[in-house]
Formats: structure tokens, sequence, C-alpha cells
């Protein structure tokens, strides 16, 4: 689905999030082959295989390439804003791998989580943003936090606040907004996040709305086993996509399973923060 280091395995992209008519595009999560990779900045961590090209082309590379084959119009402002697929190109959800109650296998898993301002301890770092979620790139005042958990909230999207004027509500951040508050760890619609029931994929992989549980969790990166306690965690629960990836950098059966808020110290180094290659689902809706 860092700046905390895990196996030196993994590295973060994005997803994205629409809200008040825009489309935003939150903190860190996984591209193609369970890769997770920073918002604007250099990869690092790549997962076995290193396969980074089909998150950077993708989908919307591949659109604005044939359009402009083809002679068609697209607009400077198109190829310029990651969170906007030229007016040309339209992705229309692809039907459910199999069909409803089918099994699919060959996914990739990863998950995301929210980050928590207790369990950090870095250097105090001032953030400024946006007071409010319909705003972007805001330059008011919203608080002094741990270094590390301003870092974790920018890899993850969202992160809980426990001190100061501003705690029990949500620091969060987008690639189009900067940092913001919000009173809630937000999805794509800007709805809060539901523990072991949103998920995230690509809109032409699994559409909004579809639903499907975990059949079995595939292996680890370096093709060791998924923890099996972690694994019926994440095949105990349904899941419902309501979130997404930037175009493109999810990839080809790719899911990112929200898995609520890291409950240690180190949460990243938990069984839990798994990358599960070759899984299998079962699409039931």
């Amino acid at each position: 689905m860092t700046a905390i280091i895990r196996n030196m395995t993994k590295i973060h992209v994005f997803r994205s999030r629409r809200a008040f008519g825009s489309q935003r595009i939150l903190g860190g999560q996984h591209n193609a082959g369970g890769q997770r990779a920073f918002s604007c900045r250099p990869l690092t961590r790549p997962s076995a295989g290193g396969r980074v090209s089909a998150g950077i082309i993708g989908p919307l590379g591949l659109a604005v390439l044939l359009c402009l084959t083809a002679g068609c119009q697209v607009s400077r402002s198109d190829l310029h804003n990651p969170a906007k697929p030229p007016a040309t190109a339209h992705s229309t959800p692809a039907p459910a791998p199999g069909g409803t109650g089918q099994t699919s296998d060959g996914w990739t898993i990863t998950v995301y989580y929210t980050a928590v301002e207790s369990f950090h301890h870095g250097q105090p770092r001032q953030v400024t943003g946006c007071p409010r979620q319909d705003c972007a790139h805001g330059n008011d005042p919203l608080g002094t936090y741990p270094t590390d958990f301003v870092a974790a909230v920018h890899d993850e999207g969202t992160g809980r606040i426990t001190s100061g004027d501003h705690a029990g509500n949500y620091l969060n951040w987008s690639y189009d907004t900067g940092y913001w508050l919000d009173t809630v760890p937000a999805d794509t619609t800007g709805q809060r996040l539901q523990s072991f029931s949103t998920a995230a994929a690509d809109s032409g992989v699994l559409a909004q709305g579809a639903r499907f549980t975990v059949a079995t969790c595939g292996s680890e990166e370096d093709h060791s086993a998924v923890d099996p306690a972690a694994c019926a965690r994440l095949q105990a629960a349904t899941w419902t996509i309501h979130d997404e990836f930037t175009p493109g950098l999810g990839g080809d059966k790719h899911i990112d399973l929200y898995v609520g808020e890291e409950d240690r110290v180190g949460f990243t180094d938990s069984p839990l923060y798994l990358t599960g290659t070759g899984a299998r689902i079962t699409i039931i809706g």
C-alpha cells in the first residue's frame, strides 16, 4: 500500500484521492510489483525485480503517447498535472477478474496505516499548510511534531495528533495539497478510512465499491512465508475499494489494504506491515 526502512525491500508511491471536485494524491503507497516509493522524491528500497517503469509510464503515459501519435489535442496542463488524466483519455473500470464469487490469482497485497504521533520521538519540526481540507498549499501554522511522525504522514498520507492544540485531529498530506488538518484520516472521497475494510486499487483494476476477501496471502518479496497470524487478520476481513492509486502507479493486480493506526513504536518492522506476492483474492461483489 519509506522514511522508516524495513528489510531494504520496499519503496513508496502515491495514492490518489478526490475531494471537493478535485483529485488529490495522498501520501505514499505502493506501485506495480509491490514497491513503495516516495511521493516526488528519489526512489529507495527497490523490491525484488525492481520494477519502476510500469509505475512511471503506466496507462496515463501510454494514453498520452497514443493520443499524440493520432494527432489529438492534449493540453499542457494535462501533461503536467499527474492528478488529472488527459482530457482524451478515459478510464473504464475493468470487470472483476473471473467474475463475482470467483477467485483470482497472482495479486500483490500491500498494506498502509495511519501514523500515531505518540509512537514517534524525533526532533520537533514546525509544519505549515492548510487548517482545513478544502484548501491547497497553505502557509498556516499547523503545529510542531516529531520529525519522524511528519515523515510517516508524508509517506502514508494520514497521522493522528496526540499532543498540543490539535490533539485528536489528524495531520494529513497529499501531493497537490501539502499538509492539512482534518477530523478524519480520509479516503479518496474525503470520508474516514475504515480499518480492515478500506482498500485501494487502480480504477481500471477494481472499480470503486468492489468487494473482495483475501483467500491466500502469497509470499513475501524475498520468497519467505507471510506471517500466518498477520495473514489470518487480512483473511478475516471483507475489503471494499474506497481508495485508489494515482493512475498508472498502482499496477495490474495490486491492492493496498488499510490496517488502521500503527499500534507500536517501529510498526513498519511488525509482521502486519507486509507485501504478499502471488496472492489470491475472491471477488464477492
